[in-house]
């Protein structure tokens, strides 16, 4: 890389650094850190080229590669933007103006705690068959035809033990 005083485009960038300052604060609305990252990446492109043969205007090629870069930036922002909308559709609940978590929170986790304990108290105190039949049907996701199978008892039956059994729990589980 060539010391600064010999290359003539880094010459001209700091001369022309208040003004192309002034330039991207006028196109981005005066976000000063934008700018300086702006001007930074202005600096480091400057410094990147070869200093042979030199722009033939270089306040003129400087404040194109700053109108340039100012507009690769505006459309990675739109790229990202449309990008995270795009992500937040598939996978975010949306209120009105802001996403919405999509876990529970501490106090719905505690009481879905509270719900599940009442729920096994209130299951052992049904008959062991109704308890056998909930079991299986709930928990396993064995359907009722194969629950009467398995227990050998009729499909009737198996849905008689499941109203019983879900009248009895949904009684005591109600906080």
């Amino acid at each position: 890389m060539t010391a600064p005083s010999a290359h003539p485009l880094i010459a001209a960038y700091l001369a022309q650094r208040e003004d192309l300052a002034r330039f991207c604060r006028a196109r981005l609305g005066g976000a000063s850190g934008d700018v300086d990252d702006v001007l930074q990446d202005i600096y480091l492109k400057v410094s990147t080229l070869d200093p042979d043969p030199p722009p033939d205007n270089p306040r003129a090629f400087l404040f194109r590669l700053t109108s340039n870069l100012l507009m690769d930036r505006w459309r990675s922002g739109q790229r990202s933007a449309n990008r995270d909308a795009q992500w937040r559709q598939l996978n975010h609940e949306t209120g009105a103006a802001e996403d919405l978590d999509p876990t529970p929170s501490a106090e719905a986790v505690v009481a879905g705690r509270e719900k599940l304990a009442r729920l096994l108290t209130a299951l052992e105190t049904l008959p062991p068959k109704t308890q056998t039949v909930f079991r299986l049907h709930k928990f396993d996701g064995v359907s009722y035809a194969d629950v009467a199978a398995q227990m050998g008892i009729s499909r009737s039956s198996v849905e008689k033990h499941m109203m019983d059994a879900l009248r009895v729990l949904c009684r005591k589980v109600q906080p």
